[in-house]
Protein backbone atom coordinates (compact mmCIF):
# COMPACT_ATOMS: atom_id res chain seq x y z
CA UNK A 1 0.00 0.00 0.00
CA UNK A 2 0.95 3.65 -0.36
CA UNK A 3 0.32 6.42 2.17
CA UNK A 4 -1.96 8.16 -0.34
CA UNK A 5 -4.25 5.24 -1.13
CA UNK A 6 -4.71 3.92 2.41
CA UNK A 7 -7.43 6.31 3.70
CA UNK A 8 -9.19 6.56 0.34
CA UNK A 9 -9.42 2.81 -0.16
CA UNK A 10 -10.34 2.23 3.47
CA UNK A 11 -13.21 4.69 3.05
CA UNK A 12 -14.29 2.85 -0.12
CA UNK A 13 -14.44 -0.50 1.66
CA UNK A 14 -16.36 1.03 4.55
CA UNK A 15 -18.97 2.41 2.14
CA UNK A 16 -19.00 -0.66 -0.06
CA UNK A 17 -17.94 -3.67 2.05
CA UNK A 18 -18.77 -6.01 -0.85
CA UNK A 19 -15.73 -4.58 -2.64
CA UNK A 20 -13.31 -5.77 0.04
CA UNK A 21 -12.52 -8.81 -2.11
CA UNK A 22 -11.00 -6.39 -4.65
CA UNK A 23 -8.53 -4.93 -2.15
CA UNK A 24 -5.37 -6.56 -3.53
CA UNK A 25 -6.26 -5.97 -7.18
CA UNK A 26 -7.16 -2.33 -6.47
CA UNK A 27 -3.82 -1.82 -4.76
CA UNK A 28 -2.07 -3.46 -7.71
CA UNK A 29 -3.94 -1.24 -10.20
CA UNK A 30 -3.00 1.85 -8.18
CA UNK A 31 0.68 0.91 -8.13
CA UNK A 32 0.70 0.10 -11.85
CA UNK A 33 -0.92 3.40 -12.82
CA UNK A 34 1.29 5.36 -10.45
CA UNK A 35 4.33 3.85 -12.17
CA UNK A 36 2.80 4.58 -15.59
CA UNK A 37 2.17 8.26 -14.90
CA UNK A 38 5.41 8.84 -13.01
CA UNK A 39 7.24 7.39 -15.99
CA UNK A 40 5.71 9.98 -18.31
CA UNK A 41 3.40 7.44 -19.92
CA UNK A 42 -0.33 7.51 -20.64
CA UNK A 43 -3.49 5.53 -19.97
CA UNK A 44 -5.82 4.28 -22.71
CA UNK A 45 -9.38 3.31 -21.73
CA UNK A 46 -12.11 1.44 -23.61
CA UNK A 47 -15.53 -0.12 -23.12
CA UNK A 48 -18.98 -0.40 -24.71
CA UNK A 49 -22.31 1.16 -23.77
CA UNK A 50 -22.30 2.15 -20.11
CA UNK A 51 -18.65 1.16 -19.97
CA UNK A 52 -17.97 3.62 -22.82
CA UNK A 53 -19.54 6.33 -20.64
CA UNK A 54 -17.30 5.20 -17.77
CA UNK A 55 -14.28 5.51 -20.07
CA UNK A 56 -15.16 9.14 -20.74
CA UNK A 57 -15.89 9.74 -17.05
CA UNK A 58 -12.49 8.44 -15.95
CA UNK A 59 -10.68 10.63 -18.47
CA UNK A 60 -12.55 13.62 -17.06
CA UNK A 61 -11.32 12.85 -13.54
CA UNK A 62 -7.70 12.30 -14.61
CA UNK A 63 -7.13 15.10 -17.10
CA UNK A 64 -8.05 17.94 -14.73
CA UNK A 65 -8.58 18.52 -11.03
CA UNK A 66 -10.88 15.95 -9.43
CA UNK A 67 -10.89 16.50 -5.67
CA UNK A 68 -8.14 19.10 -5.41
CA UNK A 69 -6.57 21.99 -7.29
CA UNK A 70 -3.63 21.00 -9.47
CA UNK A 71 -1.42 24.03 -10.16
CA UNK A 72 0.96 23.63 -13.08
CA UNK A 73 4.73 23.42 -12.41
CA UNK A 74 6.55 26.72 -12.12
CA UNK A 75 8.74 25.99 -15.14
CA UNK A 76 5.63 25.73 -17.34
CA UNK A 77 4.27 28.96 -15.92
CA UNK A 78 7.62 30.63 -16.55
CA UNK A 79 7.69 29.41 -20.16
CA UNK A 80 4.21 30.81 -20.85
CA UNK A 81 5.12 34.07 -19.12
CA UNK A 82 8.34 34.37 -21.11
CA UNK A 83 6.58 33.77 -24.44
CA UNK A 84 3.34 35.68 -23.87
CA UNK A 85 3.80 37.94 -20.86
CA UNK A 86 0.78 38.64 -18.69
CA UNK A 87 -1.52 36.75 -21.05
CA UNK A 88 0.67 33.66 -20.75
CA UNK A 89 0.70 33.95 -16.97
CA UNK A 90 -3.09 34.18 -16.95
CA UNK A 91 -3.33 31.02 -19.07
CA UNK A 92 -0.91 29.22 -16.76
CA UNK A 93 -3.05 30.23 -13.80
CA UNK A 94 -6.08 28.60 -15.41
CA UNK A 95 -4.36 25.38 -16.45
CA UNK A 96 -4.48 22.30 -14.23
CA UNK A 97 -2.07 19.43 -13.87
CA UNK A 98 -3.15 16.48 -16.02
CA UNK A 99 -2.69 12.73 -15.92
CA UNK A 100 -2.61 11.81 -19.64
CA UNK A 101 -5.55 9.57 -20.46
CA UNK A 102 -7.35 8.87 -23.75
CA UNK A 103 -10.81 7.39 -24.11
CA UNK A 104 -10.81 5.15 -27.18
CA UNK A 105 -14.59 5.45 -27.52
CA UNK A 106 -14.35 9.11 -28.59
CA UNK A 107 -12.82 8.64 -32.03
CA UNK A 108 -16.07 8.43 -34.01
CA UNK A 109 -14.71 8.78 -37.54
CA UNK A 110 -11.87 6.34 -36.92
CA UNK A 111 -14.05 3.82 -35.08
CA UNK A 112 -16.73 3.79 -37.76
CA UNK A 113 -14.11 3.50 -40.50
CA UNK A 114 -12.53 0.49 -38.78
CA UNK A 115 -15.95 -1.08 -38.13
CA UNK A 116 -17.02 -0.57 -41.74
CA UNK A 117 -13.76 -1.43 -43.50
CA UNK A 118 -12.40 -4.14 -41.23
CA UNK A 119 -14.49 -5.31 -38.26
CA UNK A 120 -16.28 -3.81 -35.28
CA UNK A 121 -14.21 -6.15 -33.12
CA UNK A 122 -11.09 -4.20 -34.14
CA UNK A 123 -12.14 -0.64 -33.25
CA UNK A 124 -10.19 -0.55 -29.97
CA UNK A 125 -7.35 -2.86 -31.00
CA UNK A 126 -6.45 -0.59 -33.91
CA UNK A 127 -6.28 2.44 -31.64
CA UNK A 128 -4.17 0.63 -29.05
CA UNK A 129 -1.79 -0.34 -31.84
CA UNK A 130 -1.58 3.27 -33.01
CA UNK A 131 -1.42 5.06 -29.66
CA UNK A 132 0.14 2.49 -27.36
CA UNK A 133 3.77 2.39 -26.36
CA UNK A 134 5.75 0.25 -23.96
CA UNK A 135 5.13 1.54 -20.44
CA UNK A 136 1.64 2.84 -21.21
CA UNK A 137 -1.40 1.22 -19.58
CA UNK A 138 -4.77 0.03 -20.86
CA UNK A 139 -7.88 0.02 -18.67
CA UNK A 140 -10.33 -2.38 -20.32
CA UNK A 141 -13.92 -2.17 -19.05
CA UNK A 142 -16.58 -4.83 -19.64
CA UNK A 143 -19.35 -5.87 -17.27
CA UNK A 144 -19.66 -9.27 -18.98
CA UNK A 145 -15.94 -9.73 -19.37
CA UNK A 146 -16.51 -11.07 -22.87
CA UNK A 147 -16.68 -8.00 -25.13
CA UNK A 148 -14.71 -9.05 -28.22
CA UNK A 149 -13.48 -5.57 -29.10
CA UNK A 150 -12.23 -5.00 -25.54
CA UNK A 151 -10.51 -8.39 -25.46
CA UNK A 152 -8.80 -7.61 -28.78
CA UNK A 153 -7.51 -4.33 -27.33
CA UNK A 154 -5.99 -6.19 -24.37
CA UNK A 155 -4.27 -8.67 -26.65
CA UNK A 156 -2.63 -5.89 -28.65
CA UNK A 157 -1.69 -3.99 -25.48
CA UNK A 158 0.09 -6.99 -24.03
CA UNK A 159 1.97 -7.53 -27.29
CA UNK A 160 3.12 -3.90 -27.04
CA UNK A 161 4.29 -4.50 -23.45
CA UNK A 162 1.70 -2.17 -21.96
CA UNK A 163 0.27 -2.79 -18.49
CA UNK A 164 -3.26 -4.21 -18.76
CA UNK A 165 -5.97 -3.69 -16.15
CA UNK A 166 -9.55 -4.99 -16.34
CA UNK A 167 -12.61 -3.51 -14.68
CA UNK A 168 -15.21 -6.25 -14.91
CA UNK A 169 -17.58 -8.59 -13.06
CA UNK A 170 -17.26 -12.07 -11.62
CA UNK A 171 -16.94 -13.93 -14.90
CA UNK A 172 -15.65 -13.64 -18.43
CA UNK A 173 -12.46 -14.05 -20.42
CA UNK A 174 -11.22 -10.55 -19.67
CA UNK A 175 -10.29 -11.63 -16.15
CA UNK A 176 -8.03 -14.33 -17.58
CA UNK A 177 -6.05 -12.27 -20.09
CA UNK A 178 -5.34 -9.04 -18.18
CA UNK A 179 -2.48 -8.74 -15.74
CA UNK A 180 -4.64 -7.04 -13.09
CA UNK A 181 -8.35 -7.86 -12.88
CA UNK A 182 -10.65 -5.67 -10.78
CA UNK A 183 -13.54 -8.12 -10.65
CA UNK A 184 -16.43 -6.65 -8.70
CA UNK A 185 -19.17 -8.85 -7.25
CA UNK A 186 -22.52 -8.83 -9.00
CA UNK A 187 -24.40 -10.60 -11.72
CA UNK A 188 -26.55 -7.81 -13.15
CA UNK A 189 -25.14 -5.15 -15.46
CA UNK A 190 -26.45 -2.05 -13.68
CA UNK A 191 -25.24 -3.27 -10.29
CA UNK A 192 -21.79 -4.04 -11.67
CA UNK A 193 -21.61 -0.57 -13.23
CA UNK A 194 -22.48 1.08 -9.91
CA UNK A 195 -19.61 -0.76 -8.25
CA UNK A 196 -17.30 0.12 -11.13
CA UNK A 197 -17.95 3.81 -10.52
CA UNK A 198 -17.11 3.48 -6.84
CA UNK A 199 -13.87 1.69 -7.71
CA UNK A 200 -12.64 4.10 -10.34
CA UNK A 201 -13.54 7.16 -8.30
CA UNK A 202 -11.40 5.83 -5.44
CA UNK A 203 -8.60 4.96 -7.86
CA UNK A 204 -8.64 8.38 -9.51
CA UNK A 205 -8.69 10.11 -6.12
CA UNK A 206 -5.75 8.04 -4.87
CA UNK A 207 -3.70 8.79 -7.99
CA UNK A 208 -4.44 12.49 -7.69
CA UNK A 209 -3.41 12.53 -4.03
CA UNK A 210 -0.16 10.77 -4.84
CA UNK A 211 0.81 12.79 -7.90
CA UNK A 212 -0.51 16.21 -6.87
CA UNK A 213 0.15 16.40 -3.12
CA UNK A 214 -1.31 19.50 -1.50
Amino acid sequence: MNEYDEPLFTALFERRPELSACRSSLQAAFRALLTCFRGGNKLLICGNGGSAADSEHIVGELMKGFRCRRPVPEDRTAALRRLYGAEGEQIAGSLQGALPAISLVSQVSLSTAVANDVSADMVFAQQVFGYGRRGDALLAISTSGNAANVIGAVMVARALEMKTIALTGRTGRLREITEIALSVPGEETAGIQELHMAVYHALCAALEAALFPV
